[in-house]
């Protein structure tokens, strides 16, 4: 058996002799060039989200599994608590706003004060903090309070609410008694200080008089013992009606408070609440599935949002440069490359192969030259030179296969380990098989090109001889720039993975193709969104001419 992702290459049969194409083009002026045009590319829409979630799925699903186990786990660890409710009615100081006066109420209720009592009453485990976030006090009218307990049984939540409400009427009775004893204190204080005016203008009164008597005939003296005697006279009305009404007010004031006190009561004692596990499940479970789902599509959207690499055909063709003239989907090669195993022969392959096969240009004089250059995807793209080797040799055609790509994945996959210039025979075809040596970082080929004057090895010459076809598998470096690449191929196609290269990337690989003289025929994407409705035309695609090979 074959592994799920890699079997046997097998030559594709087309039929017809395959169309050739012409090695001389003509050169393009800028107003012989198509108009131009401003394609509205890279717009973020629903359906670019969409895709990107189409293309993550396992990954929303994840994290909607893991907030699914986190849910459970945190209804395990924090089970749902039991509660009870118990209500007051509680009659209001007349003096007071009712609204005001439930405010206050409500505010007493959930004092630390009255918390803390409560758990020395029944010798809670928790801190008052932790007590206070355990229940809550609603003012249902201006005189009906009710207090809602949770607790980890349905007894303790009884108890917890009872405990709350006797407490809580303990200290408000206290609080009002509190007032009290200020009110009546403020009105004695109020008696004393007026009675200390009322002695001090006594002790002037007699201070002026003494003086009097000694000068009887003194108008001042006279003036000033006639003000004091008014001003006595006034304090002491004043201190007379205080007196009157103290005892009145401090009765209306003790009345008032015991019938506060008394109107206020409980009025429903504490039972337990109805308690649903399977809802507080639901809640946990459910909730930990949507934060999951949440969180892992907005990952993925923000990732898609702000990601710089390329995805449509018209982003690709713009940064590269040429129109892409082929897009199919995914194109599995498996992990590991074994000599003679390539990635299944799949409609996408076939596909791919065939357009190569199609965009192999006509040679005049030698033969022709086809460079597939590998944008961050070598093992795909090692994998289809060879099917299209295999495939073009098999119409009796003399292939060489120079494998000038970093990691030497076409030539492994054709059982080749070394470098130098091999033949080999594989699906009863036989090829030759150039690899130049890893320091050779722009191995000469051996066609022509004034950047490269330097001619290619006698072995590659020999081989390229009598050769049909030049086909290069290439990656490209912009440390070490592309100019041999015009020395291998008159033409070249670009494989571009959607999704894994960015704009910066695709643009240097299509800008060397350029400056090393060989055409940019097109571009074949690779995972294309189903979704795309771009061309992928590039209306600013420069033409170059190409010299004829030797």
């Amino acid at each position: 058996m074959n592994d799920p992702d890699e079997t046997m290459i097998f030559p594709l049969t087309l039929g017809d002799d395959v169309p050739e194409r012409s090695a001389s083009y003509e050169d393009f002026t800028a107003d012989e060039e198509r108009p131009e045009a401003n394609p509205v590319t890279g717009l973020v829409s629903l359906g670019f989200i969409t895709a990107a979630l189409k293309r993550k799925a396992w990954v929303w699903c994840v994290t909607a599994v893991v907030g699914l186990v986190l849910g459970c786990g945190l209804y395990v660890k924090f089970p749902a608590p039991y509660q009870a409710s118990t209500s007051l009615l509680l009659t209001n100081v007349p003096t007071e706003g009712p609204a005001d006066a439930m405010a206050t109420n409500v505010a007493l209720a959930q004092s630390p004060t009255v918390a803390g009592r409560v758990i020395a009453d029944l010798r809670l485990p928790l801190t008052v903090t932790g007590f206070l976030a355990t229940y809550t006090v609603l003012g249902v009218t201006d005189e009906v309070l009710t207090i809602t307990v949770s607790a980890p049984s349905s007894t303790a939540a009884v108890a917890r609410a009872s405990a709350l409400a006797t407490e809580f009427l303990r200290f408000r009775t206290s609080t009002l008694l509190a007032q009290q004893q200020l009110s009546i204190k403020a009105q004695e204080q109020q008696i004393s200080q007026t009675q200390q005016s009322l002695n001090s203008i006594d002790s002037q009164i007699r201070s002026v008089q003494q003086k009097i008597s000694t000068q009887p005939d003194s108008a001042t003296l006279q003036g000033t013992l006639r003000s004091l005697r008014a001003q006595g006279n006034r304090i002491s009305g004043v201190l007379t009606a205080l007196q009157s009404t103290e005892s009145t007010n401090q009765a209306s004031i003790q009345s008032s408070t015991a019938t506060v006190i008394a109107g206020s009561e409980v009025i429903n004692p504490a039972i337990p609440l109805h308690h649903s596990r399977l809802k507080y499940a639901l809640e946990y479970v459910a909730g930990g599935l949507v934060l999951g789902l949440a969180l892992g599509m907005g990952i993925i959207a923000v990732r898609a949002l702000a990601s710089s690499r390329l995805r449509s055909r018209d982003d690709i063709a713009e940064a590269l440069g040429s129109s892409v003239k082929l897009s199919v989907g995914a194109v599995r090669a498996g992990r590991r490359l074994r000599p003679g195993l390539a990635p299944s022969s799949s409609p996408n392959m076939r596909h791919i192969v065939g357009f190569l096969l199609r965009s192999i240009p006509r040679s005049l004089r030698g033969p022709a030259g086809l460079a597939v250059v590998a944008v961050d995807n070598e093992q795909v793209a090692a994998a289809t030179v060879v099917s299209l080797a295999i495939t073009y040799a098999s119409r009796d055609k003399k292939v060489v296969l120079a494998d000038l790509s970093g990691g030497y994945r076409a030539a492994r996959l054709l059982g080749v380990k070394k470098p130098g210039v091999h033949a080999t025979t594989k699906k009863g075809v036989n090829l030759i098989v150039a690899v130049p040596d890893r320091d050779d970082i722009a191995p000469a080929g051996p066609l022509r090109s004034s950047k490269m004057p330097g001619p290619a090895s006698e072995a590659v010459m020999d081989a390229c001889t009598s050769a049909d076809l030049v086909l290069s598998l290439v990656t490209l470096d912009p440390a070490f720039g592309g100019d041999h690449l015009a020395t291998w191929a008159t033409d070249a196609v670009v494989m571009v993975t959607a999704g894994h290269s960015s704009a910066v990337r695709v643009r240097a690989v299509g800008e060397m193709v350029r400056l090393a003289g060989t055409r940019l025929s097109s571009a074949i994407v690779l995972e294309a969104d189903r979704g795309d409705e771009g061309l992928g035309v590039a209306y600013a695609e420069e033409h170059t001419s190409v010299a004829s090979p030797n």
